[in-house]
């Protein structure tokens, strides 16, 4: 028996989600290879409750107390990972792999082609993590302005557009 669970996510997640999220942006803020470089700035509450309100979110749970997530939404037939994070206590325990695998049997299920999302390029557990999970980088946007435009924000906020990359992965060949 596992020793967390996986749900879908509740309106009054979102405190937690903020949490959460900033817990692990602290693995981000310490890594040699983004010395240098503006992490995003955590999301509000607010804005995890609008998300979450989209019904296409899912929390992880130890007992009662949130330790992760994945938050997603609808962009055409395709769901776009906005975040997914895992608190650092509880990192390493594949908390993050079945989030990513439920989202993507919710996704087929749902008749989603594809998630979609955006991440750093070289951070191990960012782009390489889903490397590993059937993601491959988009190079080319025509039909998902969305990628585009999240890698045009990220430069914005000062972040090296090198450093970032779009990534999808087609639900009819997800594992």
């Amino acid at each position: 028996m596992s020793e967390f669970t996986i749900r879908l996510a509740r309106p009054g997640d979102a405190a937690d989600f903020f949490r959460v999220e900033d817990d692990a942006a602290e693995l981000l803020r310490s890594e040699p290879l983004l010395e240098g470089i503006p992490i995003p700035p955590t999301t509000t509450a607010d804005h995890h409750a609008k998300v979450i309100a989209m019904r296409r979110s899912l929390t992880a749970l130890v007992g009662d107390e949130i330790v992760g997530f994945a938050e997603s939404g609808q962009v055409g037939r395709e769901l776009h990972l906005h975040e997914m994070s895992v608190a650092r206590a509880h990192q390493g325990r594949g908390i993050g792999m079945t989030l990513l695998r439920a989202l993507k049997i919710d996704a087929r299920n749902s008749g989603f082609r594809a998630i979609t999302l955006n991440t750093f390029r070289d951070v191990p557990w960012n782009a390489p993590f889903y490397a590993r999970h059937g993601f491959v980088e988009v190079t080319e946007f025509e039909g998902r302005p969305h990628l585009a435009q999240s890698l045009a924000s990220a430069v914005e906020l000062g972040i090296p557009a090198e450093t970032r990359c779009a990534m999808i992965c087609f639900l009819d060949q997800a594992s």
